[in-house]
């Protein structure tokens, strides 16, 4: 008989731990406590990438179709975000910030800064830069798992 399978010592299962941590460290230091990662995260895409389509969040952004409308739903109900139809195609919806959004994150980017700080805290600046060119190496050389499936958890 091989070794045992210790399910506890997989990349699926300690990516996710590592995972859950940054996630409670985002909650405890977030400035707005009623704002998620995830949130933040599609309000930063918009400030960085300008108005957006629902499908060009899906890419930018990792988040599932259905996920992205619920986001998008509550960020609309703070009014931190507005929904318009495009002026090429009215079919399409486009996704913006409003002015309470970018005063928001003008807000929540220093401690955004110190989460992720406290996320690899345990890390020395070395390993803090091969930490993260390896998470970029391991989206990189994917096995042509399809974006849709990356919220599939794989041990």
């Amino acid at each position: 008989m091989g070794t045992p399978y210790d399910v506890t010592e997989q990349v699926g299962h300690l990516l996710r731990r590592v995972y859950q941590r940054h996630l409670a460290i985002f909650q405890e230091n977030v400035q707005d406590p009623s704002i998620t990662s995830v949130q933040f995260v599609t309000l930063c895409v918009l400030r960085d990438r300008g108005p957006s389509s629902q499908t060009e969040l899906v890419r930018a952004t990792a988040i599932d179709q259905g996920t992205i409308r619920g986001i998008i739903d509550r960020l609309t109900a703070r009014d931190l975000i507005s929904v318009s139809r495009d002026d090429q195609d009215g079919r399409k919806v486009i996704m913006a910030l409003t002015p309470a959004a970018h005063a928001l994150l003008g807000d929540l980017i220093p401690s955004a800064a110190r989460i992720s700080d406290l996320t690899m805290e345990g890390l020395n600046p070395a390993e803090r830069v091969a930490f993260l060119y390896l998470l970029r190496r391991l989206l990189e050389t994917g096995t042509g798992a399809r974006d849709d499936e990356a919220g599939q958890e794989g041990n």
